[in-house]
């Protein structure tokens, strides 16, 4: 719109000029008589006119094209200005992202390290135990080695002592024998016959190698209290040294049971509840106030 107005001024400034060109050319022509006289071409001033006509004309294109260039610059300026501007920005991203980059590498190159320092220390960690594992084995060897030689030595000892033992057997076996032999069985006071029966210490021995009933050897001294023999209590309330007699008081079941003036080597005989068959006495030594012997149990 500016150029526009610019433009209308210009051509009327020109119409102008011309208006007064012709109006000189006849003023001129009123005075030509005057430069005919004074000797003045008449073509200069026409020439004048032209050319101040032709410079206004150039000066006025010139300005138009000035304009249309510089808004051509203008354009291309703030063209080039946003292409700079993604540029910048195009810019940062790729340098956040290598910045990025190469935090996660030095990230990397110590992890990588770490990894190293690692790797070279369980390395050395399973040579040391390679190491240890070959020295274990030796000491290993040598010690079966010596295990073998005393087991050795133990076995031919073993063997030597199992015919000892073997000889010991057939000797222990024939002592029983002739234990059981001098053994004796008898009827007890409950009218049921009794197991074998011990008269000695040694016999005694010998009935519990038998194994085949429970024994409870017991020395009672004459006392008020019942004393604990095996899963019952015995209470010695009198003794005879010179006649070899005793009487006793048996606690079984909660229930007591006299057995009165009985004699040495005799089986006292009793039955207490869920037991298969009769418990026995059998007092071996009397002496003043104390009784020794045994109480003999099925099993």
């Amino acid at each position: 719109m500016i150029n526009s107005s610019r433009t209308r001024d210009k051509e009327e400034d020109v119409s102008e000029i011309l208006g007064q060109g012709g109006r000189e050319d006849r003023s001129q022509e009123d005075r030509g008589t005057e430069e005919v006289r004074y000797g003045t071409p008449r073509w200069i001033p026409l020439g004048m006119v032209v050319i101040t006509l032709l410079l206004v004309v150039a000066i006025g294109y010139g300005m138009r094209r000035g304009q249309n260039y510089a808004q051509a610059v203008d354009h291309a300026l703030t063209a080039s200005n946003g292409r700079a501007n993604q540029l910048d920005a195009k810019l940062d991203v790729a340098n956040s992202k290598i910045t990025q980059l190469q935090g996660e590498l030095n990230a990397a190159t110590r992890r990588i390290g770490m990894t190293q320092t690692e790797l070279a220390r369980a390395r050395a960690e399973a040579q040391r135990t390679e190491e240890a594992r070959r020295t274990n084995d030796e000491a290993l060897g040598a010690q079966i080695g010596q295990v073998a030689q005393a087991a050795n030595a133990k076995i031919g000892e073993v063997a030597t002592g199992l015919g000892v033992a073997k000889t010991d057997i057939a000797a222990t076996a024939k002592d029983l024998a002739d234990t059981k032999a001098r053994l004796t069985s008898t009827m007890g006071d409950l009218g049921v016959q009794s197991g074998l029966i011990a008269r000695t210490r040694g016999d005694l021995e010998a009935l519990r190698q038998l194994g085949d009933r429970t024994i409870y050897d017991f020395n009672l001294v004459k006392s008020k209290t019942p004393q604990r023999v095996g899963p019952v209590q015995i209470r010695l309330t009198r003794a005879d040294a010179k006649r070899f007699r005793y009487t006793i008081l048996l606690v079984a079941d909660d229930k007591s049971i006299e057995k009165k003036d009985r004699t040495v080597g005799e089986p006292l005989q009793f039955r207490v509840r869920d037991a298969r068959a009769p418990y026995e006495i059998v007092v071996m030594e009397v002496s003043k106030d104390r009784v020794i012997g045994y109480l003999s149990t099925p099993k």
